[in-house]
């Protein structure tokens, strides 16, 4: 703005018109739109002056510079909030190991090529985890956007919002990673609606025309989009997923690739359990074996048909938790699964008292899951 404020000053004017402004701008090709929009600037309506009018500690919204088309240079009628992020790139968890679908989406994010992925699977799989840890191990930018049923065009690509008193315009997750050249995660993204549809064009690769600011987005080399998902976007049948929405085909063709992430198999999982012990600083082998035997003979019971409920691999990691806490190894199973229903809990605790025969629960701690002698 400065070259503007210059070149207004060289006029030998004090005050100023809105077509001054204007004349003035594109004489000197800048963005007019800073100072139009900074109270700070402004005299009276339509009237602005060099010598801010305001003493307050007002902040001007730094505007992007003017949006350039095929066609003409094309001037925002209202400033962007500018998100000013220095790393996007996620921690790496010293815990996590690798399994599954890891060592292709390693490939596909390392190409750094447009190759959208639907991951699918049942609840608790590590999905996200290894999305971000992925993005981690490559040190790959990544943005993860929680979808939920209310998820809109301006919770993704960006829309209106207050900010000091000023109407600005804030860029969403999916343009700023398609700029930043990202990766946006879609968390749950078989929870939203029809509303997904405004991303089309994006999950084909394509260059985005933002129909609200005018601006046509290029994505960046490396900017990909991976959705995860309890289902396929096609619903839950067993009402296990009951928020699970029916997403349009279209929107799931343009997916490149579907994968289903499965549970680890009984080594992988021991690993995790051992890695998230010593973080707790709770290592106890034996437990980890017996509770990766008992979840392994869930898993299969409830893939029979014969439960109704599993046992996930995050529900195991909260089990070492309260191990860590309160360590008693019942105890700590009893308040994990107490979100299941009372004849289901029962028959875990049960078949675990049969994998670990070295555990005993009377008929009171069963039912509470406290020892008797601590005092309420």
């Amino acid at each position: 703005m400065t070259r503007l404020i210059d070149a207004l000053r060289a006029t030998g004017k004090t005050e100023f018109s809105r077509p001054d402004v204007l004349t003035v701008a594109r004489e000197v090709g800048e963005s007019p739109n800073v100072f139009l929009n900074d109270p700070a600037y402004k005299v009276r309506r339509g009237v602005y002056a060099i010598t801010p009018t305001s003493t307050s500690n007002y902040t001007p919204i730094q505007a992007e510079a003017p949006i350039v088309s095929n066609a003409s240079t094309m001037y925002l009628s209202q400033p962007k909030l500018k998100i000013e992020v220095d790393n996007l790139v996620p921690n790496k968890d010293s815990t996590y190991v690798p399994f599954g679908f890891h060592k292709d989406l390693m490939t596909i994010l390392a190409s750094k090529q447009f190759y959208p992925v639907f991951i699918t699977g049942l609840s608790g799989n590590g999905k996200t985890t290894m999305v971000e840890q992925v993005c981690a191990a490559l040190k790959r930018e990544c943005i993860r956007v929680n979808v939920t049923i209310e998820t809109d065009e301006d919770d993704l690509i960006g829309g209106n919002t207050l900010v000091d008193g000023n109407v600005v315009y804030r860029e969403g997750p999916v343009t700023i990673g398609m700029k930043r050249g990202a990766v946006v995660i879609l968390d749950e993204s078989d929870r939203g609606s029809n509303k997904l549809m405004c991303l089309q064009a994006i999950l084909e690769g394509k260059p985005y025309f933002n129909k609200k600011t005018g601006e046509i987005i290029h994505p960046a080399p490396g900017f990909n989009i991976v959705a995860t998902g309890n289902t396929k976007g096609q619903g839950s049948d067993d009402g296990k997923y009951m928020s699970a929405q029916i997403l349009d085909d279209a929107l799931l063709e343009r997916f490149a690739v579907t994968i289903e992430q499965e549970y680890p198999n009984s080594r992988v999982e021991k690993k995790i359990i051992m890695k998230k012990m010593e973080r707790v600083e709770k290592v106890d082998e034996d437990f980890a074996d017996k509770l990766v035997a008992w979840a392994e003979i869930i898993r299969k019971t409830f893939m029979e048909g014969a439960v109704d409920e599993l046992i996930s691999t995050r529900r195991l990691e909260h089990i070492v938790n309260a191990y860590a806490m309160f360590g008693d190894r019942l105890k700590a199973i009893n308040l994990c699964i107490a979100r299941f229903n009372s004849e289901t809990k029962a028959s875990f605790l049960d078949l675990y008292t049969k994998v670990d025969a070295g555990v005993t629960m009377t008929p009171a701690e069963q039912a509470e899951g406290y020892p008797d002698d601590i005092p309420f």
